[in-house]
């Protein structure tokens, strides 16, 4: 039986070792599909843990098991919602829904105006994802060094 927790901040959280593996395993897929290549390869448990002291690190876990996560930045407007990841056999049972959750009180408290996130370009499957979760496209960009949009930005307004 699933008995999940969630976990919002660094308090309370340690396993930046099994953090990293859980977001190496769900963005693997992208591996041959993203160019460029993820800024996950760059990161290590140390810099997740950095991250987490200027983000709000959302972590589920299912008793010991990280399950999923994400990480919550303010922006001028916006709380933008990041490296977002649920293991496979968690999926399609509300766990994005509920960190997305979290993201729009977080947002609401300190009178943002919605939430804010990219998703690569090649990645259909996620542009249909959030936009089933009330995102919608307001912008492409590229990475430095490339002539051709390499991301979308969406957003969800309140």
């Amino acid at each position: 039986m699933e008995r999940l927790k969630y976990i919002a901040g660094p308090e309370g959280f340690s396993d930046w070792i099994g953090l990293h593996a859980l977001l190496v395993e769900c963005y693997s897929y992208m591996e041959r599909r993203i160019d460029p290549p993820s800024s996950l390869k760059q990161m290590t448990p140390d810099t997740l843990r950095k991250k987490a002291d200027d983000e709000m690190l959302v972590v589920v876990l299912n008793d010991d098991q990280i399950v999923a996560c994400g990480y919550l930045k303010e922006t001028d407007e916006t709380v933008y919602v990041g490296k977002l990841a649920v293991k496979q056999a968690f999926r399609k049972k509300g766990i994005l829904r509920s960190i997305l959750q979290i993201a729009d009180d977080l947002a609401r408290n300190r009178y943002k105006s919605g939430l804010e996130l990219e998703t690569r370009i090649e990645l259909t499957e996620n542009h249909k994802t959030f936009e089933a979760l009330g995102f919608v496209k307001t912008g492409e960009s590229s990475h430095d060094g490339y002539d051709r949009s390499t991301d979308i930005t969406m957003k969800r307004l309140f």
